[in-house]
């Protein structure tokens, strides 16, 4: 009977947004964050990230240094977020009401739809090109805009289905993702080892010289990959109750996830960028040099790699606007914003430079999300993980009032904070659209990622501690 009832959540459409998960249904266990986690980042979309270093004028050791040293700071940064929605039974961004104030949540949520946007549309946009690029090999089809067209529409029909049915789809997919792909990284590195080398393939620095590009490819390679889930493991989390799951799990499983689920991709994607001699274009790089038999084992990784990542980010999207707009249904608000992340797939195709969008996208997110992330966790550490599960859930009531109100439904505080941590961050940001003029100031080495979390964290310890305003809650059907 067990089974049954166990099978048939599997099979129906998740319920719930982001209100609060009822004590009978969180289900979930350590296992599933970190075979999410897994099998979410083995998809070509991370594996793009490990070109990255390469394509900047790194070797090998360089790439491989920056890369986990990068992963190793992010993930000690964003694993103690999982622990928050294991409190409060819902999503980060409005677990966060309880730092930012009820309205104030809306800073996370639209700093969370903004990454999972923009990383959903990466991911089909590095997916479905590698398709493309294969199905013109194997088949002889056309890789022109209609081909490329098509592919990403029908890799985005694909998502949407997977993030509507909700949260058991995407553990469940992504469970089996993890095998199937780290089969096909086996047999690539089988495959690419006698072309490969350790020595730089780029001849100039992208930052002009080693230093600096090196502290770059931490920040955008490394850092910014566990940054990008600021808001998303409490999707997760929110399933496990702490009465049957211990913190030490929880932290070990996404601590875990996290590392090796960024890293073993990445290390991937700068072993065959290498060993393709991938300068500038690494998905046509990767497939003009595989040998035949290696088409297939590509071409389905590039299929279901990109479906589990995308369509857990797409899931996440849709939580985050509904979180922002409450009297959407979490399935309506999922498809709008994966229709959204197909318009910017076509556009990334077509109109941007493929190194400089990914470098200033990841770059100037990570200095808005970092902050935001730094004071989340000092909050969460002053509350000793206690809550209020119903303040929480005031805005989505669209009621005012209760402990989490504070002035109008901010925390002027912690605004404060997020507003100078990001400021001074982007301050020191290096990107080839924007160079901050405190580089001049750090040897032109990019720090916004240290400086924005220094910045935010400094401010809201030394500002005076904001008073919750507990008026009475008003339940009103109007706009709060």
């Amino acid at each position: 009977m067990a089974s049954e009832s166990g099978a048939a959540r599997t099979a129906a459409i998740e319920s719930h947004g982001v209100d609060t998960i009822p004590e009978s249904e969180r289900t979930g266990r350590p296992r599933d964050i970190l075979g999410v986690l897994l099998g979410s980042n083995m998809s070509l979309g991370t594996v793009l990230f490990g070109w990255l270093p390469v394509s900047m004028g790194l070797g090998f050791w360089a790439s491989v240094s920056a890369m986990a040293l990068g992963t190793l700071i992010g993930t000690a940064l964003v694993t103690p977020l999982s622990l928050i929605s294991m409190r409060t039974a819902t999503n980060l961004s409005t677990s966060s009401g309880a730092t930012f104030g009820v309205r104030g949540r809306l800073l996370g949520s639209a700093i969370g739809l903004l990454l999972a946007l923009g990383y959903t549309a990466l991911i089909i946009w590095t997916g479905g090109g590698i398709v493309v690029v294969l199905l013109h090999r194997m088949a002889g089809i056309a890789d022109g805009a209609t081909t490329y067209t098509i592919v990403y529409i029908v890799m985005a029909a694909l998502t949407i289905l997977v993030a509507v049915v909700g949260y058991h789809w995407v553990v469940r997919l992504n469970r089996w993702i993890v095998v199937g792909t780290i089969a096909m990284m086996i047999l690539a590195v089988a495959a690419y080892a006698h072309t490969f080398t350790t020595d730089p393939i780029v001849n100039e620095y992208a930052s002009g010289g080693f230093w600096p590009t090196w502290a770059l490819a931490v920040v955008i390679v490394g850092i910014s990959g566990p940054i990008s889930y600021i808001t998303v493991l409490g999707d997760y989390t929110r399933y496990m109750s702490p009465r049957t799951t211990t913190s030490r799990s929880v932290l070990t499983a996404t601590a875990l996830g996290l590392f090796v689920g960024l890293f073993v991709p990445q290390l991937f994607g700068t072993f065959t960028a290498l060993a393709t001699r991938a300068t500038e274009d690494y998905v046509t790089s990767l497939v003009l040099a595989a040998p035949l038999w290696l088409l297939i084992p590509l071409a389905l990784s590039g299929l279901f790699g990109t479906l589990g990542n995308s369509s857990m980010l797409a899931y996440d999207m849709g939580l985050d606007l509904d979180a922002i707009v409450p009297s959407l249904r979490r399935t309506t608000a999922t498809g709008i914003v994966a229709v959204v992340a197909t318009v910017l797939v076509l556009y990334g195709h077509f109109v941007w430079d493929a190194q400089d969008a990914i470098t200033a996208f990841v770059l100037m997110l990570t200095t808005l999300g970092t902050p935001w992330a730094v004071i989340t966790l000092i909050g969460h550490a002053q509350l000793r993980g206690r809550y209020d599960l119903d303040a929480l859930q005031i805005y989505n009531r669209r009621a005012r009032g209760g402990i989490y109100w504070y002035r109008a439904g901010w925390s002027v505080r912690a605004t404060a904070a997020w507003v100078v941590g990001a400021g001074v961050g982007m301050l020191g940001i290096d990107t080839s659209l924007f160079r901050g003029p405190l580089l001049d100031s750090t040897g032109g080495i990019d720090l916004s990622f240290l400086l924005a979390a220094v910045a935010s964290g400094v401010v809201y310890l030394l500002l005076p501690a904001q008073a919750p305003a507990l008026e009475p809650v008003v339940t009103t059907d109007a706009q709060i």
